[in-house]
């Protein structure tokens, strides 16, 4: 046994645990047919504009690829109408709050963070020893501006607001989000997580970035995984004043995002009928999912984004291992303290159907 001791602050952090891939529950179970409705990938799948220049490019992969991703930000930039020097480019939306936290966090720090909400908030603090102040939803995972405000202390670093929230699919109203703003003293940056933020059709939401735009000291978080469905190449960026931006990009490691991913990135941004076909697809899907809960009794989250948080009661845990064993994959609720609830992904018209047959069979309906 080696005697070589890790640091102190690895003894409170667990791995991520990503949803069950589709080939170990096909390999593990014998099954022909297996729908993952657990991750909140793109049902569509990518965008067609991005595959083709992923083509384009894999005649250049002898070289490295561009360390400061020039093409990309102008595409994003004239994308969102910002400037180049307030946008940084990295290995999914993942990667940039882990540098957020090396960047700003020193141990003994504070981050506020609604509960429950992305886990990834609550690592970045861990690696760097700071602590984490969760701030309870209200009834029906309903942001609290005035709770969040009031946590607030010396030491409070970064307060990050996911919304659309994963996993409650709920969002925070733009008046209640500038309320919050105005509220919060310089000394602490907000980190906006927009990952799901094209899937909102609320009326009085905001993705956040008007808010950069005006000066609010805020970083916008946002990912080619989800709505574009490049979610296997990992490309995420952020949208922040300039010296925030700068700040992080000393902690940044260089060729972070490879060369294939940059080149769909610039393509699938553009790809403005990929993100209206997925769009409508998510609503109509949304509409089919809540009619089926009704109709079996069930109480579910109306969602903003590309999932939907469904409450199954006690036996929760047994239904989502008797759904895996049908061949649906969705994300059980236990690791966000919801044990009672199952988040499932809004699916294709057949995986919504298959899920609801199999959901059905479940619970003898």
């Amino acid at each position: 046994m080696t005697q070589i001791k890790p640091r102190k602050v690895l003894e409170k952090i667990k791995p991520y645990s990503p949803g069950k891939p589709i080939w170990e529950l096909q390999e593990e179970l014998k099954l022909d047919k297996v729908v993952k409705l657990a991750s909140n990938e793109n049902p569509q799948g990518p965008s067609p504009k991005g595959v083709a220049a992923i083509s384009a490019g894999l005649a250049d992969l002898h070289r490295y690829p561009d360390a400061d991703t020039v093409s990309l930000k102008e595409a994003i930039s004239k994308k969102l109408t910002v400037e180049k020097d307030q946008v940084i480019v990295t290995n999914g939306a993942d990667e940039l709050i882990t540098l957020i936290s090396e960047a700003f966090l020193d141990q003994g720090d504070e981050i506020i963070v609604p509960s429950p909400s992305f886990s990834e908030y609550d690592f970045g603090a861990d690696l760097m020893g700071a602590t984490v102040v969760p701030v309870p939803f209200d009834e029906g995972f309903q942001f609290n501006v005035e709770r969040m405000i009031d946590a607030i202390t010396d030491k409070t670093k970064l307060l990050y607001i996911c919304s659309p929230n994963n996993p409650t699919g709920t969002y925070l109203a733009k008046a209640e989000f500038e309320k919050l703003l105005k509220a919060v003293p310089d000394h602490v940056l907000v980190v906006f997580d927009g990952a799901y933020s094209h899937y909102a059709t609320a009326e009085d939401y905001t993705d956040g970035i008007e808010f950069v735009k005006a000066g609010y000291p805020i970083l916008v978080l946002q990912t080619f995984s989800k709505v574009y469905g490049l979610a296997g190449l990992r490309v995420g960026f952020g949208v922040a004043p300039r010296e925030v931006t700068q700040t992080i990009l000393k902690v940044k490691e260089p060729f972070n995002v490879n060369s294939l991913a940059q080149a769909a990135a610039i393509a699938a941004i553009n790809d403005d009928k990929h993100v209206e076909v997925s769009k409508e697809s998510n609503a109509t899907g949304a509409q089919t999912l809540y009619k089926e809960f009704s109709e079996l009794g069930l109480s579910y989250v109306e969602t903003m984004s590309n999932f939907v948080l469904v409450q199954l009661g006690p036996d929760a845990e047994n239904i989502y291992q008797s759904l895996l064993e049908k061949g649906v994959i969705v994300r059980y609720g236990k690791i966000w303290g919801l044990p009672e609830y199952v988040r499932v992904t809004i699916g294709t018209e057949e995986e919504n159907t298959f899920f609801i047959e199999k959901l059905k069979e479940v619970l003898n309906k």
